[in-house]
């Protein structure tokens, strides 16, 4: 009898212990799959109308066409990684099989991610995702530029060191989050720093200078913008709750997301608390300005005043009143939270036009959110205007109510159209067009 009650407690014991390390493992798993949101793993690592995490998608890069890889736990995955594996594939930028990452896997911005957030995160990816079996695709990049070996030597000059992320005494905990967040999981910096001609990012925090965050060159027809304090085309003239609502919603009293940032909030930035989407957004806020003498944007109404009055005169103006002013107006403050006001709209007065140049061919939509169920789309306009409409058009409203865009050329636009899109003899409109 006594054998058998120590039996019994001894059970109970274990059984207590169990539910313990299960819950223990449930919390982790949980806080993983916050910081896959923050990192919005997803969105790379899913193909279009594909299964979540399983890799896939092609990614452009100058020297070819490569593909994200499967990071679900099973063995055409991540199945057969331990922790050290993974931490020396995210963290360090070094598969499994001892080959260097193409860093499209931003894992130089990783390298600041906590051993524990990482923890976490390989708890997700073993026990919180569902293993799909898809093997991983070969790059197209073509040999020689496909050897592996040169991206060794790259990593080595321009990876920075693993490590956590230091204490500052004095510095503002909220800041240091955002920090944390927008240089590390966030790798806000893959997309928003320019890059030098070895294609490392020139600056990897606020602590390397200006040139974090300050806006990208083009890519796939799109330009990051700047996100530090410039008024022109900067986040000057946000104020911290205006960006926090962007980031959760997707859009605000200033503007609305296109893009690839549609997938960030779509994926990621809604999911995050509000703690957190502060944390960014006042980091954000604390950047300095790249020219400390821009000034504000300052509203014009000869335009809008003009456009009352029927005067279409200026070049691109009856373009503008034909195709957009019935949702963006003619004053250019289009209506809030729906369709953005582009009088003093940072993204139309970018050095580099071509976001502009791009959602006036292709259109865009702006998705809907948990918090923002609504969704509005622009259509596109590359089957009815010509390249020196779109031109004008841009142009115009790069110049006017303020704005301090300088004009684009239609050798501009047709740098941008793609091969599928339609054109227009400019006197056909309403016509479908044959694709050129």
């Amino acid at each position: 009898m006594k054998a058998r009650v120590i039996a019994s407690f001894a059970a109970s014991l274990a059984l207590l212990g169990n539910c313990s390390v299960s819950a223990a493992d449930a919390d982790l798993i949980k806080q993983g799959e916050y910081l896959a949101r923050a990192g919005d793993c997803v969105a790379c690592h899913t193909a279009k109308g594909g299964k979540p995490f399983a890799g896939g998608l092609p990614m452009e890069t100058p020297i070819g066409v490569i593909y994200s890889t499967n990071i679900t736990p099973d063995k055409t995955g991540l199945g057969a990684y331990s922790f050290a594996d993974f931490d020396k594939a995210v963290r360090h930028g070094v598969a499994k099989s001892g080959s260097t990452l193409y860093p499209a896997m931003p894992y130089p911005s990783y390298a600041r991610v906590s051993e524990s957030d990482m923890q976490a995160l390989y708890a997700y990816f073993m026990k919180g995702v569902e293993p799909v079996a898809q093997e991983n695709r070969a790059s197209d990049i073509p040999w020689p530029l496909s050897m592996r070996w040169p991206l060794a030597a790259w990593r080595w000059m321009f990876a920075p060191p693993v490590a956590d992320t230091p204490e500052v005494a004095g510095a503002d905990p909220v800041i240091s989050r955002g920090a944390y967040l927008v240089e590390g999981l966030g790798h806000c910096g893959a997309c928003h720093t320019p890059r030098a001609l070895t294609m490392q990012e020139k600056a990897l925090s606020a602590a390397d200078g200006s040139a974090f965050l300050s806006g990208s060159a083009p890519l796939e027809g799109w330009i990051a913008k700047s996100l530090r304090g410039d008024h022109k085309d900067g986040l000057g003239s946000w104020s911290e709750e205006q960006l926090v609502q962007f980031l959760k919603t997707g859009r605000s009293d200033r503007s609305a997301v296109f893009g690839g940032m549609s997938d960030v909030v779509v994926h990621s930035m809604q999911y995050m608390s509000q703690d957190d989407l502060t944390a960014i957004a006042r980091y954000l806020k604390s950047l300095p300005a790249m020219d400390p003498q821009n000034p504000p944007h300052q509203y014009d109404k000869q335009v809008a005043e003009a456009l009352w009055k029927g005067d279409d005169s200026r070049p691109g103006a009856s373009v503008y009143i034909d195709n957009c002013a019935a949702c963006h107006r003619t004053d250019g403050h289009g209506y809030t939270r729906v369709f953005p006001a582009l009088a003093g709209n940072p993204v139309v007065q970018t050095a580099d036009a071509t976001s502009l140049i791009n959602i006036v061919l292709n259109g865009g939509t702006l998705p809907a959110t948990h918090t923002a169920p609504s969704t509005f789309t622009m259509p596109a306009f590359a089957w009815r205007l010509s390249d020196q409409e779109v031109a004008d058009v841009v142009s115009f409203v790069r110049g006017s109510w303020g704005n301090k865009g300088a004009a684009v050329k239609a050798s501009d636009v047709a740098d941008l159209r793609k091969n599928d899109m339609h054109t227009t003899s400019g006197d056909d409109l309403g016509q479908v067009t044959q694709p050129h």
